[in-house]
């Protein structure tokens, strides 16, 4: 018990002080050293991993969980809906927002409630709302994050993050979701509050955001730390300056003050260390196989200025960006480009000799062809020619005959 007020002590009294935020320098980070057991550093641009610590260990998120119930609720609910308030929403254990059963708030409140204060009262409601039931809801998380955003390590049994043995995580995974919620403007304006106004049935009082560094570090944006004593301290971190936005992710730290001080060294560090460079598209990739792949769209790399940019694709297609010790795939920027099979004209003799031959034999069967017509056509003109030579004579007859029975009557009468 001395022991933890004397931490807890401690604690308060570097809060008070002011965390130590612009002291570290290039030099100091060059072999990065941390607390936490496991952790990542991602430029949320590009999407590239600069740093990692264990970062596919299996680990107890606690409260970062309510990222996922949060950004389900912001695109997938009406935020304007009236939420009431369930026994069990109210006597849920952990932080709150002091909820009583039966009060009437807005699921929008609810959201803030759960990301600046971590109100677990807050998270459940939200999943009664939204899917009947926490248990109901936790399979809806699960299946969200590997929908929408591709986490492969991640299962949910809760709205809130209290601990279950089954409620599990990475890093990796924790940094694909909170890089994905940050897109949402909503969720990053409310992970952005430092302090609001809260009005409820059961609490009036004016919330601060639990994640301190929104104050303690520059340019820092969001988005939320967690605690359970099975879990250790977790905290998920954005932070921009001059147009990069980084984003860090730390697990099972011994202490509030570890997971921030490990966050800021990965966020010094990546500021420091890296820039983004711009691979155009129409560059051409090739495989082990030989086969050729084309850059379809421009991409962003981030890089150290001393390190080269090595592209190759992987089995599974995907482009693979290769800086330094580091690899980040691409997905969905390369298209393979099939080549066109061109069947070579033959030219041996034999070849030769029987397209001569049948060219001679296309000449005959011409030849005769053309000698037919024409005994043909002559056939035609001949019999037209007699047929005209019959008729004509046969006028002349009649001329005649008219001629000479005109004779015998005009002698008659006359």
């Amino acid at each position: 018990m001395i022991k933890k007020c004397i931490n807890l002590l401690l604690i308060a009294h570097l809060l008070a002080i002011g965390l130590p935020i612009h002291h570290t320098n290039a030099n100091s980070i060059q072999n990065i050293e941390l607390f936490s057991e496991s952790a990542i550093l991602i430029d949320t641009e590009t999407g590239d991993v600069l740093y990692e610590k264990d970062r596919d260990k299996i680990m107890y998120p606690a409260s970062i969980t309510k990222i996922v119930t949060a950004i389900i609720a912001i695109e997938e609910g009406n935020l304007e809906d009236i939420v009431t308030v369930s026994e069990k929403a109210r006597n849920q254990d952990g932080s709150r927002v002091y909820l009583l059963e039966g009060e009437k708030v807005t699921l929008h409140k609810l959201v803030q409630g759960l990301l600046i204060n971590s109100g677990n009262d807050a998270g459940t409601a939200i999943a009664e709302h939204m899917n009947g039931s926490e248990k109901k809801f936790a399979k809806r998380m699960t299946a969200f994050v590997e929908k929408e955003i591709g986490t492969e390590n991640t299962t949910f049994k809760n709205p809130h993050g209290l601990f279950d043995p089954e409620h599990v995580t990475t890093a990796e995974d924790m940094g694909k979701i909170a890089r994905y919620a940050m897109k949402n403007e909503t969720f990053r304006e409310i992970v952005g509050t430092k302090e609001m106004e809260w009005i409820g049935e059961g609490w009036e009082t004016t919330l601060y955001n639990h994640h301190r560094l929104l104050w303690d570090y520059e340019g820092a944006t969001g988005v939320k730390n967690g605690y359970v004593p099975e879990s250790g301290h977790t905290l998920v971190t954005t932070a921009e300056r001059n147009g990069k936005e980084l984003l860090v992710v730390t697990l099972k730290a011994a202490s509030k003050y570890y997971s921030y001080k490990d966050t800021m060294n990965l966020l010094d560090y990546g500021f420091l260390k890296f820039e983004t460079v711009t691979v155009e598209k129409g560059k051409m990739i090739s495989d082990a196989a030989g086969r050729d792949f084309i850059l379809t769209k421009d991409i962003q790399v981030s890089k150290k200025p001393d390190e080269e940019i090595s592209l190759t694709v992987n089995n599974d297609d995907q482009l693979v960006v290769k800086t330094g010790d580091r690899e980040n795939i691409k997905e969905d920027v390369i298209v393979e480009q099939v080549k066109n099979e061109i069947t070579p004209l033959a030219s041996t003799e034999k070849t030769d000799k029987h397209e001569s031959a049948n060219q001679a034999e296309n000449q005959k069967s011409s030849f005769f062809s053309m000698g037919i017509f024409l005994v043909i056509l002559f056939f035609i003109v001949w019999i037209l020619g007699w047929n005209q030579k019959r008729r004509r004579r046969k006028k002349n007859q009649g001329r005649f005959s008219e001629s000479v029975s005109y004779a015998r009557r005009s002698k008659y009468y006359h």
